[in-house]
């Protein structure tokens, strides 16, 4: 069974979405998304300062099984990405809810985020799969 940590929020592209405050939110693959992909090889993000719309793809991860786009849950703009995952991909599968974060993002939608799944219903979304 994946984690789903309680206190996240969740896209049914398998996002996990952080609140960092009112306006700021840290974004990351669930454990769902990084044990179906397997090994993660190579993560590509957007320069800091690129503006999201929700659903739109923003980067890739790529795997040993394939490339897979990452799509933004919410509208906004990126404040920061994590430069780590350059060298170290693997970070993603060993740690996808802490240091394999992928971006934040600032100047949020809030009816975006209010849109997205708790971790019950995250939970239910997986048993239909």
């Amino acid at each position: 069974m994946s984690k789903v940590p309680e206190q996240l929020k969740y896209s049914k592209e398998h996002e996990w979405i952080s609140v960092i405050d009112e306006s700021t939110v840290k974004i990351g693959i669930t454990d769902y998304a990084q044990d179906a992909l397997g090994d993660i090889v190579f993560v590509e993000l957007p320069e800091d300062g690129a503006d999201l719309s929700k659903d739109a793809a923003f980067g890739t991860i790529e795997s040993v099984k394939a490339v897979s786009d990452i799509y933004a849950p919410i509208s906004g703009k990126i404040s920061n990405k994590n430069s780590k995952l350059e060298d170290d991909p693997a970070v993603v599968n060993s740690d996808p809810y802490g240091d394999g974060w992928l971006i934040d993002l600032s100047d949020i939608s809030k009816a975006d985020l209010d849109s997205l799944m708790n971790a019950e219903q995250y939970q239910e979304f997986l048993t239909s799969l």
